[in-house]
């Protein structure tokens, strides 16, 4: 029909390469030592942002998981049927190394590359980055077994898909189970039960109400021992072949997060095995929580990356009034803004990768501990508003579901939710400042890098160092999280970014005159140059 002539519209945003687009990406991977992971990252790059990949983001997240209870006779079968694109998503991502990578091979910047890797798929598809990221985690707990670690170890660090759950596979895929109904993140309120079974085996019985990726080949699993709350490796299948008892009660109807299946599951005299002594699940799980933790960081910023990039391509193409959007002042203020959200948490985030590789002294240990804290609270909140921001330069069409940033706006509030929520998050903070010292010292260590470089910074430092040096008020926990994520935020971007970006960033976060909403950034600040690194 002539009325409908298509004119003035951006093309299909396919076949890019998602990675070499991606500058601070690119430069930030090189700076913080996994530049013998350009190559591969780079072929990341080019099969997320083919067109069979991203249509199978889109089928992945609209053919939503099925639950299977029962078979036609009525025997339990407790499956999860995915659709076939959300397969071929997860194998892609295994096959990179997206889950495991850095432990397989730990040499200076395998976290690093191993982040850059999980970002590139979470950014396109994120859904299926809840199990990728679990079964990274686990590695650290699974150590507390040496037989577990024996039997177990190799199938996680394979890069072989198998969705199946059979017996003998190559390869494996880990999920979790810790919350309950009546505690949710006190862990300490749960009440399954773990019985010692006599045979190297326990029994557990009891319900969790939220289990992600329930069609996993194992689960960590908190539940009460005799001796206290422990933490149990759970199979699905267990050794003879035969189904453990794994009752699905039903799949969560997520606001987002849709392509990966959540559910609750009873537990009725079911075999696990524990892992490390009985009393301590807990600390058996902290460096697993403290690897999820930077994975939410990770995968929000990988969030901010694909609105960022879904924005610019539409204001780089799209005219208003006379002129491209990207050159209205205002629209160009915004997207930049948006630029500097996303440069940001992307540099905080493989800054913590690094700090997580196997070479690093104890004063990085330290820095890890506090920083991801306070940076899981505050770039997994800021992901929400961004991604609605990006969704307005998008205008009607980013309301609608055929455009991935409406998938982008529900899916950013679970990263900030999951693995502790603000609160959580907060208070978590000032436990590390009270109890552990060494923490803020070596925080202080690593912000104090770019003292000097700005005297906005140096202000805001200043009166960083002088609340760090205060006892820290639990009702002033969010203020003091806020704070030094910021502070960490500027140092990142003064010493790592160009400096048209680092000041903007500075002025717009820290400054007396700073605004509320994105697209208030300073007066002279160099736009263009901001956007042309992404």
């Amino acid at each position: 029909m002539p009325t409908h002539d298509v004119v003035n519209q951006a093309p299909p945003r396919i076949n890019i390469d998602e990675f070499g687009a991606n500058r601070p990406l690119v430069d930030g991977v090189a700076r913080f030592d996994a530049d013998w992971a350009l190559g591969d990252l780079r072929e990341i790059g080019r099969e997320v942002g083919g067109e069979s990949f991203q249509l199978d983001a889109v089928k992945a997240n609209s053919r939503v998981p099925v639950l299977h209870s029962h078979d036609k006779y009525g025997n339990r079968l407790d499956e999860v049927e995915y659709d076939e694109s959300y397969h071929r998503i997860i194998r892609a991502a295994i096959a990179h190394g997206a889950h495991t990578s850095a432990w397989s091979d730990p040499k200076p910047g395998a976290n690093v590359a191993r982040a850059a890797a999980f970002m590139l798929f979470a950014q396109v598809e994120p859904g299926h980055a809840c199990p990728v990221s679990m079964t990274h985690a686990a590695v650290p707990a699974l150590a507390a077994s040496p037989e577990l670690t024996a039997s177990w170890l190799p199938r996680l660090l394979s890069r072989e898909y198998d969705g199946s759950l059979s017996n003998g596979k190559g390869s494996a895929l880990v999920g979790m189970a810790m919350t309950e109904k009546q505690g949710g993140s006190d862990v300490r309120a749960n009440t399954t039960v773990a019985v010692d079974a006599g045979d190297g085996s326990y029994r557990l019985t009891g319900h969790k109400w939220f289990c992600s990726a329930p069609m996993s080949d194992a689960f960590l699993v908190l539940a009460l021992a005799p001796g206290g709350l422990s933490c149990f490796l759970l199979p699905r299948v267990l050794a003879d072949g035969s189904r453990n008892v794994f009752a699905i009660q039903r799949l969560k109807d997520k606001v987002g997060n849709r392509s990966n299946a959540s559910c609750e599951v009873e537990f009725d005299d079911t075999s696990a095995f524990l892992l490390g002594e009985e009393g301590r699940g807990v600390a058996t799980i902290i460096d697993m929580v403290a690897r999820t933790r930077l994975d939410c960081v990770l995968g929000t910023a990988a969030g901010m990356r694909q609105s960022v990039a879904e924005a610019l391509w539409l204001v780089r193409h799209r005219s208003a009034f006379g002129a491209k959007l990207v050159d209205q002042p205002a629209m160009t203020a915004v997207v930049a803004d948006l630029a500097l959200e996303s440069e940001a948490a992307t540099l905080t985030g493989l800054r913590l990768a690094r700090a997580h590789d196997a070479d690093v002294d104890d004063q990085e240990q330290a820095f890890r501990r506090l920083a991801t804290a306070v940076s899981k609270y505050w770039v997994c909140k800021r992901g929400p508003e961004h991604a609605y921001e990006a969704m307005e330069c998008l205008g009607g069409n980013g309301y609608i579901e055929d455009f991935a940033v409406g998938r982008r706006y529900r899916e950013q509030p679970v990263m900030a939710i999951w693995e502790g929520s603000g609160n959580v998050i907060a208070l978590d903070v000032v436990r590390a400042i009270t109890r552990e010292p060494e923490t803020v010292a070596a925080f202080l260590a690593e912000v104090s890098l770019a003292d000097g470089v700005d005297p906005v910074f140096d202000a805001y430092l200043a009166q960083t160092r002088m609340m760090l040096a205060e006892s820290p008020d639990a009702a002033q926990a969010r203020r003091l999280a806020e704070r030094l994520a910021l502070t960490l935020q500027a140092s990142v971007m003064l010493r790592f970014s160009p400096a048209a970006a680092a000041q903007a960033f500075v002025e717009s976060r820290l400054g007396e005159d700073r605004g509320r909403l994105y697209g208030v950034l300073p007066k002279g600040a160099n736009l263009h140059a901001i956007l042309d690194r992404h």
